[in-house]
C-alpha cells in the first residue's frame, strides 16, 4: 500500500509486540546493541505466562534442540545481577526429577545416555540413596532420578520487570494497554496498528505469546499453535523440608518451597484459556490430581491448605518447540513465541540470540529447529533428510 497511515506515528528501529520475558529480554539486548526500541503490550508487562509461571530455571528434561539455548541461558541466570542489575530472585537450588518405579528409573537412565551421546553432561543419573540424601522428606518408594546441580528457580514477575527496567535505562520505551490489532509492511517499514495510533519501525519482533499466532497469520505465515491455561497453586506456610526444585518422571509435577515456607505446585497443569478475554481459568479437578501427587511424594503435607490458585495463558505448538525465527516471506519481520510452558528459563539467552538474529543476521546458537516454516516440512523432505536433520540437532 502507498497511502500514508491516517494517524501520527511513533517510530523506532525495532518494534517489539509483547511485554513478557521474551519481549522484555529481546528489548534489553537490542537496546544494549544501540537500537531504539518500542515495546507494545496489550495489557501490562508480565501480565500473562511470563508473570505467573512456576519460575523454573530448568535445563533438565529439555528437548535436544533446546539444550544449547538452555545451557547458554543458565550461564546468564548465574550472572544476572551483572547483566541487568537484579538477580530476579534466582535461587540455584538444583533440579531433581524423581523416579518412582524401576521402569521410570530405566527411562532416566536412557535419557542420560542419550544426552551423553550428543555431548551433553549436565544431567546426572542418581540412585535412591542419593535422592534421599538430597531430599530426606521424600517418600521411601522413590527409586532414583536425574539431578542437575546448577538449575534452580526464580521469581517470574520480578525477573520480567527487571529486564524491562534494564531496557528502559538503555532508552527502550514500553507502551502498555496498547493491543496490536494488525501488522503490515509499508515500504521499508513495518506498521503496527493499535487503538493508540500506528507505530512504525524497520524491524518488527512478534513476541506476543498466545496471541502471536494471529499476527503470524496476518503476515502470511500461519503456525499450528493453540492457547492453554497453565495453572499453579501456592500453599500455606510449613516448616522447611525441601531445598531442590522437583519434577517427576511418571506424572506432571513442578514443586518448590520458598524461604517463607510456602510451596508452589505446578507442572504443566492445563486449565482453560480464554484468548479473546485475555485470561486463564482454573480447573480445580485437575488441581486436585496434582495435589494428590504431592501428597504421594510428601505424605506429611496431607493436611496442608492451599492459599490460592491461578492460571496464565501460554502458546503451545504442535511439535512442542518454540518459534524463534526470521520470517520466510518478508524482510524485517521476526518471531519469538510458542514456548509451550517452558520458556521462562530460556528468556535471557533467547533475547540475546534474537538480537543477534535481527542485528547481525546470524545467531550464535543454531535456530534451524525453531524455524517458522518447519511445520509440514516433513512432507517435503526425503525420509533420509529428515533423519539427518533430527540427528544433527
Amino acid at each position: 500500500m502507498n497511502e500514508q497511515p491516517a494517524r501520527a506515528q511513533q517510530e523506532a528501529d525495532v518494534l517489539v509486540i509483547g511485554g513478557g520475558l521474551h519481549g522484555t529480554s529481546s528489548a534489553f539486548h537490542l537496546a544494549r546493541r544501540g537500537a531504539s526500541v518500542i515495546v507494545l503490550e496489550a495489557d501490562y508487562v508480565a501480565r500473562h505466562s511470563s508473570g505467573v509461571n512456576a519460575g523454573g530455571v530448568r535445563t533438565l528434561g529439555r528437548p535436544l534442540p533446546e539444550i544449547p539455548l538452555a545451557l547458554r541461558s543458565r550461564e546468564l541466570w548465574h550472572t544476572l545481577p551483572e547483566l541487568i542489575g537484579d538477580d530476579g530472585g534466582f535461587v540455584p537450588s538444583g533440579q531433581l526429577k524423581i523416579a518412582e518405579t524401576d521402569a521410570e528409573l530405566d527411562e532416566c537412565r536412557e535419557r542420560v545416555a542419550l544426552l551423553n551421546a550428543h555431548g551433553f553432561t549436565h544431567e546426572t543419573l542418581i540412585d535412591r540413596e542419593r535422592v534421599l540424601e538430597l531430599e530426606p522428606a521424600l517418600a521411601r518408594h522413590v527409586t532414583g532420578g536425574i539431578w542437575v546441580e546448577r538449575d534452580g528457580y526464580a521469581l517470574p514477575y520480578r525477573t520480567t520487570t527487571a529486564f524491562r527496567l534494564a531496557a528502559q535505562r538503555l532508552g527502550a520505551r514500553f507502551i502498555e494497554r496498547t493491543p496490536v490489532a494488525r501488522i503490515e509492511p509499508h515500504g521499508e517499514r513495518w506498521l503496527a496498528h493499535t487503538p493508540r495510533g500506528t507505530f512504525a519501525a524497520r524491524q518488527l519482533l512478534v513476541a506476543a505469546g498466545a496471541w502471536s499466532g494471529e499476527l503470524a497469520r496476518q503476515a502470511g505465515e500461519p503456525v499450528p499453535v493453540h492457547p492453554e491455561g497453565l495453572m499453579l497453586m501456592v500453599t500455606q506456610r510449613v516448616a522447611p523440608f525441601c531445598r531442590a526444585t522437583l519434577g517427576a518422571t511418571g506424572r506432571p509435577l513442578s514443586f518448590k518451597q520458598f524461604d517463607n515456607g510456602t510451596v508452589v505446585i505446578g507442572g504443566k497443569l492445563i486449565g482453560h484459556a480464554d484468548l479473546p478475554g485475555r485470561h486463564g481459568e482454573v480447573d480445580f479437578m485437575r488441581l486436585v490430581k496434582s495435589a494428590r501427587t504431592v501428597v504421594d511424594l510428601f505424605p506429611h503435607l496431607r493436611d496442608l491448605g492451599v492459599n490460592r490458585a491461578w492460571a496464565g495463558v501460554e502458546a503451545f505448538t504442535d511439535d512442542a518447540l518454540p518459534v524463534i525465527s526470521a520470517s520466510r516471506t518478508a524482510s524485517g519481520l521476526y518471531y519469538s513465541f510458542g514456548y509451550c510452558g517452558s520458556g521462562f528459563q530460556l528468556g535471557p539467552a533467547c533475547g540475546q540470540v534474537v538480537s543477534e538474529l535481527m542485528l547481525d543476521g546470524a545467531p550464535s546458537v543454531p535456530l534451524d529447529a525453531f524455524a517458522i516454516d518447519r511445520f509440514g516440512r516433513e512432507t517435503r523432505e526425503a525420509p533420509s533428510a529428515a533423519v539427518d536433520h533430527a540427528a544433527t540437532h
